[in-house]
């Protein structure tokens, strides 16, 4: 029997869904798409406690928190993926829009209809954004009118630029115009958009290296360092306690008797890694934001930044250590 997990969630969420694959270009019906996320998620949930209590001896609260945990990253990475890919086609259909509109400027002022002209503008070159222009012009011949097919068209990218075309070209069917001019004006106000952008990313571009610097060098290195002088005074501190059970003198001040710290090495060491992942996953958010306009485009450095900043933190960590160790013989 074939469950109908559409049902099993409101209907809210599954035209969000939809909206979301239609903008990815993601050709997956939603019903195996939320089957894909329901059960995925329940094995996560399933599978992760039980690896976690039989491999690691966890609590079974904290393997049933682990488990939550694993289904959440789950949901919340498809959704990641999805509006990356969002992104990622918008950029592209923003990048080739000028020259598409030149090429139908061209086709109609040979003489060719505004529809035929948008068709025979759709170059291979262009991808996706050529299918769609094609599935345009079907919807023309199943009847719709060329504004509703150009409208149905702007809806399948979160571009506003192609959105804001489309609405110039409907203005100029509906009221009449030279067809011709407008796309040609609308082809180079978008390179002129374009080109300012560039000159103010470029502008930007010190902020971008300060930021890569300091997620990438400069916190691996300073919680690397820091965690291997932990180290050192702890072992400082167990040699002191050694030859002095009783503890150090106090010299008559109760308050100022030193003791050793209350930080382990080992603890030390697990909140330094899970501050440099997240300060470089950060990081690769805020180069992306700062340098392209877009947050969702650091999922592209993001492994590289994690594997840069992890590198640098274990390196440095050895080189520390064993430049310790040369010296003092701990």
């Amino acid at each position: 029997m074939k469950i109908e997990y559409e049902r099993l969630i409101s209907r809210s969420v599954v035209n969000l869904l939809q909206r979301e694959l239609d903008l990815a270009g993601v050709k997956v019906d939603i019903n195996r798409f939320l089957q894909i996320l329901i059960l995925g998620g329940i094995g996560l949930f399933v599978i992760v406690p039980f690896a976690l209590v039989l491999l690691l001896n966890l609590s079974a609260g904290i393997a049933a928190l682990a488990g939550i945990f694993a289904a959440a990253v789950l949901e919340i990475g498809v959704y990641a993926v999805l509006e990356f890919r969002i992104e990622q086609r918008k950029s592209f259909v923003d990048d080739l829009l000028p020259d598409y509109l030149q090429l139908a400027a061209a086709n109609v002022r040979s003489g060719i209809a505004l529809d035929k002209a948008m068709v025979l503008a759709a170059r291979p070159e262009f991808g996706h954004f050529s299918d769609e222009v094609k599935e345009m012009n079907k919807e023309l011949y199943g009847g719709l009118t060329m504004q509703q097919a150009m409208t149905n068209l702007g809806k399948r990218y979160r571009s506003t630029q192609l959105q804001h075309t489309i609405r110039m070209m409907g203005e100029g069917i509906q009221y009449g115009g030279g067809m011709t001019d407008l796309l040609n004006q609308i082809s180079k106000d978008i390179r002129s958009q374009h080109m300012v952008q560039r000159e103010i990313s470029g502008q930007l571009f010190m902020y971008t290296i300060f930021i890569a610097f300091a997620a990438l060098i400069g916190a691996p290195v300073l919680y690397a360092l820091t965690s291997q002088m932990i180290g050192v005074t702890d072992t400082v501190w167990a040699g002191i306690l050694q030859q002095n059970p009783g503890g150090l003198p106090t010299a008559g001040i109760s308050f100022l008797r030193p003791s050793p710290p209350k930080i382990t090495t080992a603890a030390y060491h697990n909140f330094a890694l899970a501050s440099v992942i997240l300060i470089t996953g950060f990081g690769a958010f805020i180069v992306s934001a700062i340098s392209t306009g877009s947050v969702l485009k650091g999922l592209r450095y993001l492994p590289i930044f994690l594997i840069v900043g992890l590198g640098v933190f274990f390196l440095v960590s050895s080189l520390i250590a064993g430049i310790f160790t040369s010296i003092s013989g701990v």
